[in-house]
């Protein structure tokens, strides 16, 4: 992602900077005294020195500015980015940075706290890639994404769990104080895709939108089975293994279907609230981008404070709102709500993983176990292939548009693991899992191995298959024309045949989304801007004026448009790079 910074939403930029820090290093040593009174009182000083007046908000704005910098630095040589992914490279600056610390205080003053992630770090992150998430891709391909999403964790945390446990049984690991549901737990929270290593990783590749759409889809959906796994076991854990019964398991399935649902449903709802509110700030312009930011993170609040999946929430409040929204803003509302988010999303995303690095040299959270670590590495990668070449075999037989075998290696090499995965694995209680360090270690050692040796190896690998890349410009007017044309000659055919398909039921939902929807979430004028054909000519003319404009600034006059020469008029060169005007203003008919 490239964030840049736009004016918006200052709340915004500082809910974003208190990210970093967690627990700030306040135990080393005695507090000074409020105001700086030591001792007996002195006379009218001309200038102080108060660090422990600033000291928090000063820390916070330094590490910032590090990983700012550090984004820089790292794009000043393109050779670099080009070959090592930027979040490995953030993973490297942070244990040096952590190192250096750890030198110099001798303890480990800095780490990532799971309060700080899930409340601060991965709410903007979330929150851009629904907002900004292609929604016909994305429902197009929802089943196949939702297979691989609770199915394929259910198998990789199952399937993982039981082998370690197999393999400990046999005594490989030495002697461990750890039981079956240690090992499940384990294998559920290491099971995970990561929707921020995802996205820090494929947007670099530029894989296909069909590839893309479903593992970042994947990582984002398979939130709800890891939180419901993740607590089943833990609370299986906590109440001993020989005191769980069937009626728990059926609450356990039961709870699977609440925490995703619920989560979905507790998105939309604030989406819809979200899109009204829109509907009447015309006269508010400038609180527009904070109705945004407000209220989609309440969304995530509220569904976090029910225990539902936050991250469906948040996502599912971004890919409904964002049609009505952006019809309900004004331009300039939309410009500044587009570069806030991705300045707080590509903020939070280097704060994660430079975090991570720093985290990692913390010596009191290392146990090692040679056998435990590779085994773990091993049974993730193989569980992995198979679980996508199962589901893959499956899906292919309803499929219109099959997965190749290219794309399945693609979609098994790309099941990187991240902070979700650890900052989970940091929440379990020492007290119950006895061996957490453990648990803790072989985490940090997934995640460097696959955001590290596979996001290296990922772009090289896509190369020597090569897998079908994205093409980086809009459609068509031609395209768009067939592809709607398209559309309604399938849904009448599913229509004609009794059959009940993608198309007929985008056909049936946009019809409901026109007579109902968009006329009570969508502003009066914007329901009629998207019916009129002066629109078009009115666009065309803006965009034919900003090009003499631009021709009159190379020119240095405006002088040629004044001429009676129409060879003036001929020769104008448009130099300014821009798509046709003729097909981006009918395109915004269709």
């Amino acid at each position: 992602m490239s964030g840049r910074w736009a004016p918006g939403p200052r709340w915004g930029v500082l809910l974003a900077l208190l990210l970093a820090l967690g627990e700030l290093p306040r135990a080393r040593g005695v507090e000074e005294e409020p105001g700086g009174a030591h001792g007996e009182a002195q006379g009218f000083q001309v200038v102080t020195f108060e660090w422990h007046h600033v000291q928090d908000p000063y820390i916070i704005a330094l590490w910032i500015l590090v990983a700012s910098l550090a984004k820089i630095g790292f794009h000043l040589s393109h050779k670099v980015t080009s070959v090592v992914p930027e979040s490995a490279l953030l993973i490297v600056l942070g244990l040096v940075l952590g190192g250096i610390v750890l030198a110099a205080d001798h303890i480990a003053s800095f780490s990532l706290t799971p309060t700080v992630f899930f409340f601060y770090l991965l709410p903007p992150i979330v929150l851009d890639a629904g907002y900004f998430m292609p929604n016909r891709l994305f429902f197009g391909n929802l089943g196949t994404i939702l297979l691989y999403a609770v199915i394929g964790t259910v198998w990789n945390a199952a399937t993982t769990g039981l082998s370690l446990y197999g393999v400990f049984l046999s005594g490989l690991m030495g002697d461990l104080n750890i039981g079956l549901l240690d090992f499940l737990l384990f294998g559920s929270l290491i099971a995970a895709v990561d929707p921020v290593a995802v996205l820090a990783v494929f947007e670099e590749v530029h894989v296909n939108e069909v590839l893309f759409i479903i593992v970042f889809g994947e990582s984002l959906l398979n939130d709800a089975v890891t939180v419901v796994l993740y607590n089943v076991f833990e609370s299986f854990v906590t109440l001993g293994g020989d005191k769980v019964t069937g009626v728990d398991c059926v609450k356990g399935i039961v709870s699977f279907f609440v925490v995703s649902l619920g989560g979905t449903l507790v998105g939309i709802v604030f989406a819809f609230l979200l899109s009204l509110v829109t509907r009447f700030t015309k006269h508010v312009r400038i609180i527009e981008p904070g109705f945004v930011f407000v209220l989609s993170y309440l969304s995530y609040l509220t569904s976090e404070m029910l225990s539902l999946s936050a991250i469906l929430a948040i996502t599912f409040c971004g890919i409904c709102c964002q049609k009505y929204v952006k019809a309900n803003i004004s331009e300039q509302s939309a410009t500044t709500v587009r570069y806030t988010m991705k300045m707080l999303a590509s903020g939070a995303e280097t704060i994660i993983f430079m975090f991570l690095g720093i985290s990692a040299v913390d010596p009191l959270i290392w146990k090692w176990n040679t056998a435990f670590v590779l085994l773990t590495l091993l049974f993730i990668s193989v569980y992995r292939a198979i679980g996508v070449v199962l589901q893959t075999w499956i899906l292919n037989r309803y499929r219109m548009v099959q997965l190749e075998i290219i794309d399945q290696v693609v979609m098994s090499y790309g099941g990187l693991r991240g902070a979700v995965a650890y900052a989970l694995v940091v929440l379990l209680d020492e007290n119950k899992v006895k061996e957490k360090n453990l648990f803790v270690s072989t985490t940090i050692i997934v995640i460097f191995f696959t955001v590290i040796f596979q996001g290296l190896t990922i772009k090289p690998l896509v190369q020597w298959l090569k897998v079908k890349r994205s093409e980086q410009r809009d459609p068509k007017l031609n395209e768009k024309l067939h592809g709607r044309a398209f559309d309604h000659i399938l849904s009448a055919i599913e229509d004609i045949s009794g059959q009940i398909g993608h198309n007929y039921l985008r056909d049936k939902w946009s019809n409901f989304d026109r007579k109902f929807l968009s006329k009570i979430l969508m502003r009066r004028s914007a329901q009629k801007s998207r019916d009129r054909i002066l629109n078009v000519f009115h666009e065309l003319n803006l965009k034919d004026a900003i090009s003499y404009v631009a021709e009159g600034e190379r020119r240095g006059s405006l002088a040629f448009i004044r001429s009676p020469s129409t060879d003036n008029m001929v020769n104008v060169d448009f130099s300014t790079p821009r798509p046709s005007t003729v097909e981006a203003s009918v395109s915004y008919l269709l």
